[in-house]
């Protein structure tokens, strides 16, 4: 695996050999996402939130290309070890870690965000709920952005918010942009 562009450009990094539940986006995928985030966002001004850490790779991505306002929430305990570890080794001192399950988090959470992430396991059962609970519990700010990596066999073009999908193969990215109602009335 390996961080994209960025100050870490190039450089790479090698998760545990065994990550329970844990799928690593591809780094073609990687890419195909950041080159529609880095056409419409500044990374430098973003408050993120990646759920579902994994091997940390997106907060990497983000935090390399700018990003100063990252939290990463990872249940694992080994996974949640490895992201702290090459937060250290990367120098960014400046990314939160909880080690929360991600439905307890999105639920006590006080915060809001420009940009969350989240790439659960593909298996997990409740994955249809993670749109809702996003936008039910205003996590995003106005015109915040939510990506939501699943299979082709997950929809989510009549969820509220929705605006495109990206398909990668076996990855898809269904992206949700939250307006607020103003933003959406006709003039």
């Amino acid at each position: 695996m390996r961080i994209i562009s960025g100050i870490h450009g190039g450089r790479k990094f090698n998760p545990p050999t065994h990550m329970p539940h844990t799928r690593p986006t591809t780094d073609i995928a990687k890419e195909g996402l950041f080159n529609i985030l880095q056409n419409n966002l500044d990374f430098e001004e973003l408050v993120t939130l990646d759920l579902f850490g994994g091997t940390g790779s997106i907060t990497y991505e983000l935090a390399s290309r700018g990003c100063k306002n990252l939290t990463i929430v990872e249940q694992d305990l080994n996974m949640y070890q490895f992201i702290k570890k090459t937060l250290d080794t990367l120098k960014f001192d400046f990314v939160q870690v909880v080690k929360m399950e991600v439905f307890k988090y999105i639920l006590s959470t006080k915060n809001s965000y420009d940009f969350i992430f989240a790439g659960p396991p593909y298996a997990l059962n409740t994955i249809d709920d993670l749109p809702k609970f996003i936008f039910e519990k205003k996590l995003l700010n106005p015109d915040g952005w939510f990506v939501l990596e699943h299979t082709p066999r997950n929809n989510y073009e009549q969820y509220p918010y929705f605006v495109r999908a990206k398909n990668y193969g076996t990855t898809i990215f269904s992206f949700f942009v939250y307006k607020t109602e103003e933003e959406n009335k006709p003039e």
